[in-house]
């Protein structure tokens, strides 16, 4: 069998312009989806990014609230509520809103607010610069420095300038594990300053972030809060909820299932066409093979190595150059979305394996029935 692979092998590879037409046709499929899925991935982990930067367990909302960016303002009663349930470590309240930045230049710019409880400061962000201590001084934030950091004039500890008509000063430059969604900065502050010198709404907090004292009460939890009146969810069950939102809600995740299945059947079109005609052009050699005493199965066995080397050549090609693409993108855009994750690696390869088990079924049908009689004869 060894050495029918070896025949194989080399009746894929001498014919290169075939063989190059398979591989492009399989890698720029993979290629695309990929690249597409990464992308959504992408967006789904920044529109998740005030979720995961958090990392309380377990988050308390209104039902209305279907992502972290669309709060809707709780009262206060909620929290005192939550505190007293059965099963909770401690609840902090977390303020989530905008402001608008005026510049040393006299520009303005967006940025999104987050509002630490004044006595835990649940939710901080590691600092590069300053002391989280400093956070309780006269008009103190945080910036956050990922993407759109330059936005803000990338200032350090000790730049003022003014957020909706108070003086802001930086103590500390933070870092967080992901990037907000919609390429605007983030800055950080206490509860009380966010709530008292920025303009909001009668009810100022955004959700309450609540430590079980064990796993096991998570769900008695979250019944509780149910028969209050309002949603608990823990961070998995939020970041799924946004998730869900955007992919059924919002259209983005319909647009791209349709690049996806694009993406496949440019792959599966070319891979076919160009594996089918490597066959016929091929099929005296099959037939040879069989006047020799090569069975029907051994035969199939060869097709089937070609068609998948084929398939995992190009799929490796495929998500190399992706995985380059997206490294180039994010040196020249620091906020692209993109990311390359295991699901999206798995999703690419059982589509390169459906691509290749048809391209194998469309080769394996014509060659198990030539008869060599009719090689010889022609």
């Amino acid at each position: 069998m060894f050495g029918l692979f070896r025949i194989a092998y080399k009746l894929l590879v001498n014919d290169r312009s075939k063989f190059a037409a398979l591989l492009v046709g399989i890698s720029f499929a993979v290629l695309l989806m990929v690249m597409m899925t990464s992308l959504f991935a992408g967006l789904m982990n920044r529109a998740s990014a005030t979720i995961i930067n958090t990392g309380a367990r377990i988050w308390v909302m209104d039902r209305a609230v279907n992502t972290v960016s669309n709060n809707v303002p709780l009262p206060d009663y909620v929290l005192d509520a939550v505190r007293g349930m059965q099963g909770v470590k401690y609840a902090v309240p977390i303020y989530l809103g905008s402001g608008l930045v005026k510049l040393a230049s006299g520009d303005y710019q967006a940025v999104s607010i987050v509002g630490l409880d004044d006595t835990s400061l649940i939710g901080r962000p590691a600092l590069a610069e300053g002391r989280i201590n400093d956070i309780y001084a006269d008009d103190a934030f945080i910036v956050v420095q990922d993407a759109e950091y330059a936005k803000l004039g990338a200032p350090h500890v000790g730049a003022q300038f003014e957020i909706n008509d108070h003086r802001a000063v930086i103590v500390g430059v933070g870092k967080v594990a992901s990037g907000g969604l919609f390429g605007i900065p983030t800055l950080y502050t206490t509860y009380s300053r966010a709530t008292q010198d920025l303009p909001s709404t009668r009810f100022t907090m955004a959700f309450v972030l609540v430590e079980p004292k064990s796993g096991a009460n998570v769900r008695d939890i979250e019944h509780q809060v149910a028969a209050l009146g309002y949603l608990a969810l823990t961070r998995e069950e939020f970041i799924d909820r946004t998730a869900n939102f955007y992919k059924y809600q919002t259209g983005v995740g319909t647009n791209i299932l349709l690049m996806t299945a694009i993406s496949f059947l440019v792959g599966l079109s070319i891979s076919g066409q160009t594996f089918y005609t490597f066959i016929l052009e091929n099929l005296d050699k099959f037939g040879a093979l069989k006047a020799m005493g090569a069975k029907s199965r051994e035969l199939i066995a060869m097709i089937l190595f070609q068609a998948s080397f084929t398939g995992l050549t190009g799929y490796g090609l495929g998500v190399g150059a992706c995985t380059l693409l997206i490294a180039l993108a994010k040196l020249r855009l620091p906020d692209y979305a993109a990311m390359v994750t295991f699901a999206n690696l798995a999703v690419a390869f059982v589509m390169v394996l459906i691509i290749t088990a048809i391209a194998s079924y469309v080769g394996v049908r014509r060659v198990i029935h030539i008869e060599p009689f009719e090689i010889f004869r022609g």
